[in-house]
């Protein structure tokens, strides 16, 4: 019997270049040189010493115990004044407000606590057990309220930025305060994240945060609470294409409706990929034929819809929602600055979702307030390429005239 002939296989298709370097080895920061003079085997002196080879070992140094600082403050008395005069003492580099703790253990304990997520009673048996350091869990509660409270102004200036930004994503997600339900509210740009708790879900809370003269576009997705907003708004494509795909999941043999289905698709993609106007025209005339292409992709999705709108068909819901929402489907075309989904919300809020499932939520309104505030921080300054520690340090080494610490 004839064998039959081995295919023919193609060639592994190469890596990208900067996925095929080996490994660097990092700066030494301490040598150590292991000579041998005598031959081991018949005992005569060794001759044309040179490097055999290198080997790296990586480690830590031994843990520090913290460093405590006693500042005597010595005072004098003044025959003229006739009262004592003590000398002058500026720590505001070293401690924050009135506290013991300093700001590099402070900052630790912010970042073990907003951006590793670590309950209280971990991060104090971390500190005990590596730096010596006892802390209650009230006091470690109180120097993270002292931090939300100095960078208080910071916060301010995060939300008066979100509310001159061109285009702003909101989304909310569920949290528990003393046990009650409530909501985290979440406004992001690309390099701002910030965030309030509200007990309620109600489309004020949106329009309290973004502000009343919010001029930019508001992306979220189809959730009631976003009807308040009166402004440019553009509607998240990802949840409407996956209501459509959990559609087709639940009727694989529905014709019309996969028909249906890739028709949106390709519409949306054909959205995506329009050609920018020349950018030879003046703005307002590049403004103008974005608008007009907008419209053009709003008839033509309800064409699409249309014949299914206020029937019994499989699509009808979906259909109808095109019909309510379409002014706020395709806002990306006429601004491109303008995303068509709505991840980045969902990858905002994600980071205090699984805080949530660790923590169970906050004891306290002052504790939310907390909370939130210092996952808008932490968050802004990672969205920002920073690293939470080193901006936790320098902001704590900032003073405030605005600050109540």
């Amino acid at each position: 019997m004839q064998k039959p002939a081995a295919e023919e296989k193609t060639p592994r298709k190469k890596r990208e270049g900067q996925h095929n370097r080996a490994r660097r080895r990092g700066m030494p920061t301490h040598i150590v040189e292991h000579h041998l003079a005598i031959c081991p085997d018949c005992d005569l002196r060794l001759g044309g010493i040179s490097l055999a080879r290198c080997r790296e070992v990586i480690d830590v140094p031994p843990p520090s115990l913290v460093q405590i600082t006693e500042h005597r403050i010595f005072k004098g008395w003044c025959a003229g004044c006739q009262k004592w005069h003590e000398a002058p003492v500026d720590l505001h580099v070293e401690v924050l407000g009135q506290g013991r703790i300093g700001v590099r253990l402070v900052s630790m304990i912010a970042y073990l606590r907003t951006s590793l997520r670590l309950p209280l009673r971990q991060i104090r048996e971390l500190l005990y057990t590596l730096h010596g350091f006892e802390i209650s869990l009230g006091e470690i509660v109180e120097v993270l309220h002292r931090i939300n409270a100095h960078a208080q102004p910071v916060l301010d200036a995060l939300l008066t930025e979100i509310r001159v930004s061109p285009a702003v994503q909101a989304d909310e997600t569920g949290w528990r305060e003393d046990g009650s339900n409530g909501y985290i509210w979440s406004v992001s740009t690309p390099t701002i994240r910030y965030y309030e708790y509200h007990h309620s879900r109600a489309g004020e809370v949106i329009k309290k945060l973004i502000g009343d003269d919010f001029e930019g576009v508001l992306g979220s997705d189809f959730y009631a609470g976003y009807n308040i907003h009166q402004g440019l708004h553009q509607r998240c494509w990802v949840h409407f294409l996956r209501d459509i795909h959990d559609l087709k999941k639940l009727h694989p043999d529905h014709a019309e409706l996969w028909q249906w289905a890739k028709q949106v698709k390709q519409l949306y993609e054909r959205a995506k990929a329009a050609p920018a106007p020349d950018p030879q025209l003046p703005i307002a005339k590049q403004h103008a034929q974005r608008v007009a292409l907008q419209h053009a992709f709003e008839q033509e999705l309800w064409q699409v819809c249309a014949p299914f709108a206020q029937t019994q068909t499989l699509m009808h819901t979906l259909c109808e929602r095109v019909e309510r929402f379409l002014p706020e489907l395709f806002v990306f075309v006429a601004y491109p600055g303008v995303p068509s989904d709505n991840n980045l919300a969902e990858r905002s809020v994600r980071p205090l979702v699984i805080a949530r499932k660790i923590s169970g939520g906050t004891r306290s309104p002052k504790g939310s307030s907390t909370r939130m505030g210092l996952a808008s921080l932490f968050g802004t300054w990672v969205a920002q390429g920073l690293h939470p520690f080193h901006q936790c340090l320098a902001l704590l080494t900032t003073k405030f005239s605005l600050a109540q610490v």
